[in-house]
């Protein structure tokens, strides 16, 4: 995941953060208007809960979306690490086989100089 989409992502749980908020205030502001002691305004309620669920609606999505990108984001899908690694083990394998074929042959000459 680049920088960019991180910002973005952070952006948007911000914004999500930002909702839960207003979603509170707003349940707040229907207790107080329901606790109101010359009666709740229709009117009122209905705009603050018309809100409240349209809120929700819109967080639940958000919500969803950075959860599904979350799960689709591997940090290590295109590392070549265990490639890299494999290969270094290999040069050491051929580096050590090839020292060993060189004191095989300098074995072999010096027998065949004492012969």
């Amino acid at each position: 995941m680049d920088a960019q989409s991180q910002t973005t992502s952070l952006q948007r749980l911000q914004n999500v953060e930002k909702r839960v908020v207003r979603v509170l205030e707003l349940a707040g502001g229907v207790m107080d208007e329901l606790a109101n002691p010359t009666g709740p305004r229709k009117e009122f309620i209905n705009n603050h809960c018309r809100e409240f669920m349209q809120l929700i609606k819109d967080i639940q999505v958000t919500l969803r979306d950075e959860i599904k990108s979350a799960c689709e984001y591997r940090p290590f899908e295109k590392c070549d690490y265990s490639a890299r690694i494999s290969n270094e083990i290999c040069c050491k394998k051929l580096e050590y086989v090839l020292s060993q074929l060189d004191e095989m042959k300098q074995t072999i000459d010096e027998y065949q100089g004492t012969v």
